[in-house]
């Protein structure tokens, strides 16, 4: 008996290319392996009609962060160790730099790149919740000495947060926020202004709401209050104005960036953008063509695994806070951690524990939010200023 190229049965050309032998077996578990691992993302393509030549160029979209691949992987020895399997980890960067035509009209005469938001999104293990703690970049911290783009290497320094971007990168970032932290960042990923505008326009934009007017000239932005849907470029101008949104500082700017991040949420999971191929295709295009991520992060595939334990996760439990905060003894236009609150928040999120929001300051804890305990049963989780992503700007 013959194939049907005419082979006979059996006798394949090497060991395990029988169609009844070990080599079948293998090669159906790697298509099975293969085709879980594309999952969703590439059979919406499909269904879109962009099939597989739009999962090559999705995936050829994203850039791979491989040098501060190689600067961590130089220090991994000094890194921290993950304490809880399947819990991760992802730093986000939002970069202010004006490189590019798309960036460039956002400052004259201003070089090189900082870090204008930094986030640090934790997973839990078992994917029920997620929190993602802004960091000032006005925060005055330790950071380490780095590789600079030159190749030279910049002397340890104590000062503001988003400097560590701006000498050394992500890498250098990465390093400073575990050495604040103690926790490992599992992944990065670098966001310029010109991408995030992209997504936002992908999902026809984002709806706000604003109890007065706005009109900032330096940010190119005028509103009238009450809700409003805003389109790329008014949504890179709110979440960037400091003068003419509420008392000016950076502290109110951050927690305006997580309300509508948290309105981002609910945008893409109301209008089910993440089942619709013609929803999704855009969204998929904006988002790979404007991120820069670490190397197993940088294909479609990677993004998807990460996505696939966010689906689930409902916006009551998708945490927004900023990392606890208070004026820098020396200079009143700086922060400092305040402690014990914030070991407290990182060591929680090390051991990936519970951890509860509220708009108040109130130190109350809500019952039902409890954490690993001792003899006496569970012990409360403490109580953070923010917002969850079902909470919007105004009822």
């Amino acid at each position: 008996m013959t194939d049907t190229a005419g082979r006979p049965l059996g006798t394949g050309r090497g060991p395990g290319s029988s169609a009844t032998g070990d080599g079948l077996i293998r090669r159906r578990r790697r298509r099975r392996l293969r085709n879980s691992a594309l999952g969703a993302a590439a059979l919406l393509l499909a269904a879109g009609g962009a099939g597989w030549a739009g999962y090559a160029r999705l995936s050829a979209n994203i850039t791979s962060d491989e040098a501060a691949a190689a600067e961590l992987a130089r220090y991994e020895r000094e890194r921290p160790t993950a304490l809880v399997r399947d819990a991760q980890n992802i730093l986000l960067i939002g970069s202010d730099t004006r490189a590019g035509e798309a960036n460039r009209e956002y400052g004259k005469g201003i070089t090189g790149q900082r870090s204008d938001t930094t986030i640090l999104l934790h997973l839990a293990a078992d994917r029920t919740s997620a929190t993602a703690v802004s960091l000032p970049r006005d925060l005055m911290v330790h950071i380490p000495s780095c590789r600079k783009e030159d190749g030279t290497r910049s002397d340890p320094v104590f000062a503001m947060f988003n400097h560590a971007f701006e000498v050394g990168g992500s890498a250098c970032t990465i390093r400073t926020v575990e050495k604040l932290t103690g926790i490992r960042v599992d992944h990065h990923m670098v966001l310029d202004f010109a991408g995030f505008k992209r997504i936002v326009d992908a999902v026809d934009g984002v709806e706000v709401c604003l109890e007065e007017p706005v009109d900032d000239k330096a940010a190119k932005l005028r509103l009238p209050a009450g809700r409003v849907t805003l389109n790329g470029e008014q949504a890179l101008g709110y979440v960037r104005a400091r003068k003419s949104l509420g008392n000016g500082s950076d502290t109110e700017r951050m927690e305006r960036q997580q309300r509508f991040l948290g309105a981002l949420v609910d945008k893409v999971r109301g209008d089910d953008i993440l089942l619709n191929p013609v929803k999704l295709y855009p969204l998929l295009d904006a988002a790979t063509s404007a991120l820069t991520t670490d190397p197993e992060l940088a294909s479609l595939r990677g993004l998807y695994q990460l996505a696939r334990g966010l689906r689930d996760i409902p916006t009551e439990q998708v945490r927004f806070l900023t990392v606890p905060r208070r004026s820098y003894v020396y200079d009143a236009n700086r922060d400092q951690l305040v402690e014990p609150e914030a070991e407290k928040l990182f060591g929680r999120l090390r051991a990936d524990q519970p951890v509860a929001v509220s708009q108040e300051n109130s130190q109350e804890v809500p019952r039902d939010v409890t954490g690993a305990g001792g003899p006496d049963g569970p012990s409360p989780a403490p109580t953070f200023r923010g917002y969850t992503a079902v909470e919007h700007t105004c009822a």
